[in-house]
């Protein structure tokens, strides 16, 4: 049971919380019916500004469309006036542009393309609008005439301003390559800049608008001019600088010669020069081996015979640099011919054949380099110039010219070389090898510079290198040939049997092989037809070459010992044998030719040191006739202090005399043979001496004081000290 004041307590709580809820109740209501009345005028508002903004509407919306249709009705009057103006812009081209195409584009050029451009369009807009018009008449005879005229242009530009590449400059560009000090690129400018960029706007202005290709024609026809003349001119310049100083010079670069004008020598590459200085050496060198000297093949006074008033063999034709000269106006016939007539030409004195043989393979080499550089240099340029897809088509035919001389003298080489084979000039023919070596060095360039020609273009360097390796190796065999079966013996036999002419051609002509080992390998593996020639083919070649190398000694053996049966004297042919084979001996080991022949004949060497001390052997036996007179077998006994028999004396002085009268012979025969190699010579005149005085001192020793005559001065003529100087004078034809 709740007490009745908490219950009072209670009451009046809840009392006062219902209080509170009536008062927020009532407040509530209150803020209900304010919103409502809020609601109602916010929507009175917004109707009444709804009806307006439909009143604006209806009002301005017919404006706004008569506004546009206004609007349009000036832009079309505003188009109709510009279309107007354009079109009749077209009826003033003519009378515009007419006196600017009359007086051409030189000078002008951009101007003149601008007004080229005019014309253009207007016949365009003729040609599509009015057809009929005579106007469309007047712009076309108009665009004809300007391009005629930048046509003419392009002509006139290309003439005027291409000029032949100097040649020292074509020289500075061949050496720049290989000069390690260079430090500046040598360029050429075929076209000032300003010209090129003239020539270049011109030719896309053909191609894109022109609608001609006939100025690419123009193009190659004087940039193959200037090709042509360029190559032609350089080899000129060979021939003028040789005949005023010997050998062609190359000025430093341009920039560098305003300051200092140096010279460089042109770099030679690979002539026969090695066979020159030899030949000058052997002119050089007297018997004794006193004068003269050689970095290849000091051989002392190893001097080859010719007889007198005979000819020179056919293969000494050194060669040197000598004047050439041209006649003006016949460089082209020069040019292309004169090689082959040097190469043909037997009546023309020997120096001078062999010093234009030279000069004429050198500029024929720098030649064919200068080629591969400014074809080089010409593509360069016609690439700025020409259409891409014209460009390999107008390069064939802008180098054909220059090809072709290169290809035709190439020929002329082949064919002189063909016909020097069979009159057996040798020495002739190694023309070809610095050329076909050079050929094949420059090959690469060439395929190279050639990419994108036509096949028969690309087939003339191949075909002419092809040509060369088979008369070359033709070359090779027929003179290992003509070593083998020279007939020569009796008319060309040295009277003192020194090294004869065939031994000293055939060394040398090998000697010249070793500048041009691989040429000449290449050569002989390109007439084989086995597999391992072109599976082995270094190795393969140089193994040719040593085979090679071996048949031509091998063949010279067999030569000398048939020729050295002309002489009666068997003394005087083994000195001949001795002489060949120690000159061939020597030749080899004082060269790389020893190391080449060892590749296929490894015991050469200890071969000719056999053969060379059989054949002394052989010499000594000479000179028995005269020891054996005086030898211990054959002289008589007798008892020291007992009187000489009558017949004892006579066989003595018959000793004496033998051997003073062999001496003496023998003396006199041998002073005039020749031993040219100071060390053989003194090395047999030692051996003999050594052998003749101690069989001759014991003789004198033994019946020197035997009163075997009356006169002993009669027979005992020569002390053993002067018999050893006598022997010292053999094979010296001053003593």
């Amino acid at each position: 049971m709740i007490p009745p004041q908490e219950a009072s307590a209670r009451r009046r709580e809840i009392e006062d919380k219902l209080k509170q809820e009536e008062e927020t109740l009532s407040f509530i209501r209150d803020s209900l019916e304010k919103s409502d009345q809020l609601t109602k005028n916010m929507v009175s508002i917004l109707s009444s500004f709804e009806s307006r903004l439909m009143k604006l509407e209806n009002s301005i919306i017919p404006v706004h469309k008569q506004t546009e249709n206004l609007q349009r009705l000036q832009e079309n009057v505003e188009k109709t006036l510009s279309c107007l103006d354009h079109v009749i812009s077209y009826y003033h081209v003519a009378s515009d542009t007419e006196k600017i195409i009359r007086e051409g584009p030189t000078g002008r050029l951009e101007e003149y393309l601008g007004s080229m451009a005019k014309i253009q369009k207007a016949v365009e807009y003729f040609q599509d609008n009015s057809p009929d018009s005579p106007e469309l008449n007047k712009v076309k005879l108009l665009f004809e005439r300007g391009k005629e005229s930048l046509e003419s242009e392009f002509r006139s530009l290309m003439t005027r301003h291409s000029k032949v590449v100097s040649p020292v400059l074509i020289l500075d560009l061949i050496s720049g390559d290989d000069d390690l000090e260079a430090q500046e690129d040598v360029a050429l400018e075929h076209l000032p800049e300003s010209v090129l960029q003239d020539v270049i706007r011109i030719s896309r202005w053909l191609v894109e608008y022109g609608r001609n290709q006939d100025f690419m024609n123009v193009y190659y026809q004087i940039r193959s001019s200037q090709l042509d003349r360029s190559i032609k001119g350089l080899k000129e310049h060979f021939h003028k600088s040789s005949s005023s100083s010997g050998v062609p010079y190359s000025p430093a670069i341009p920039n560098k010669r305003k300051d200092t004008p140096t010279k460089k020598p042109v770099k030679r590459p690979g002539t026969i020069r090695k066979a020159q200085n030899l030949l000058k050496q052997y002119s050089q060198h007297g018997l004794d081996g006193k004068k003269g000297g050689s970095n290849l093949i000091p051989l002392e006074g190893l001097l080859p015979h010719t007889p007198r008033g005979s000819p020179p063999g056919p293969w000494i034709n050194a060669t040197c640099v000598c004047a050439a000269n041209i006649s003006p106006g016949h460089e082209h016939d020069f040019q292309v011919k004169h090689l082959s007539e040097a190469l043909n030409d037997k009546h023309r004195p020997l120096a001078g054949r062999d010093d234009m043989l030279d000069v004429e393979t050198d500029a024929y080499i720098h030649c064919v380099s200068a080629f591969v550089k400014l074809a080089q240099s010409e593509y360069q340029l016609l690439a700025d110039i020409i259409p891409e897809h014209h460009q390999k088509k107008t390069f064939d035919s802008l180098i054909q010219d220059a090809l072709d001389g290169l290809m035709l003298e190439g020929e002329n080489i082949v064919s002189a070389a063909r016909k020097a084979v069979v009159r057996h000039d040798f020495s002739t023919v190694l023309t070809v090898f610095p050329i076909l070596r050079h050929l094949k060095q420059t090959k690469p360039e060439f395929d190279q510079v050639l990419q994108g020609t036509a096949a028969s273009t690309k087939n003339k360097l191949p075909g002419l290198i092809t040509s060369m390796e088979t008369i070359g190796a033709k070359a090779l065999e027929d003179f290992a040939d003509n070593i083998k079966n020279d007939p020569d013996k009796e008319y060309n036999m040295p009277k003192d049997g020194t090294v004869h002419e065939l031994t000293s051609n055939a060394i040398l002509f090998l000697q010249q092989l070793l500048d041009f080992q691989e040429t000449a390998g290449a050569m002989l593996a390109s007439q084989e037809t086995s597999s391992s020639a072109t599976s082995y083919s270094s190795e393969f070649s140089k193994r040719l070459l040593s085979t090679y190398i071996c048949k031509v000694l091998g063949n010279l053996q067999l030569n000398l010992l048939s020729k050295s049966k002309v002489y009666e004297d068997p003394a005087l042919s083994a000195i001949f044998l001795h002489n060949n084979y120690n000159y061939i001996l020597k030749s080899l080991e004082k060269s790389e030719l020893i190391q080449l022949v060892a590749v296929t004949q490894k015991t050469a060497e200890r071969s000719y040191r056999e053969h060379i001390e059989q054949q002394v052997q052989t010499y000594q036996r000479s000179w028995l006739k005269v020891t054996d007179y005086i030898a211990e077998k054959n002289l008589p006994v007798f008892q020291p202090g007992v009187k000489l028999r009558d017949k004892e004396r006579q066989i003595i002085k018959e000793r004496f005399k033998g051997f003073n009268d062999g001496l003496e012979e023998l003396c006199k025969i041998q002073k005039a043979w020749a031993i040219p190699d100071m060390e053989q010579r003194d090395r047999i005149r030692q051996a003999q001496k050594t052998i003749v005085k101690e069989t001759y001192g014991a003789f004198l020793q033994k019946f020197g004081s035997v009163p075997f005559t009356k006169n002993p001065e009669k027979y005992i003529k020569y002390g053993v000290e002067q018999v050893g100087d006598m022997i010292d004078r053999l094979f010296d034809t001053s003593a």
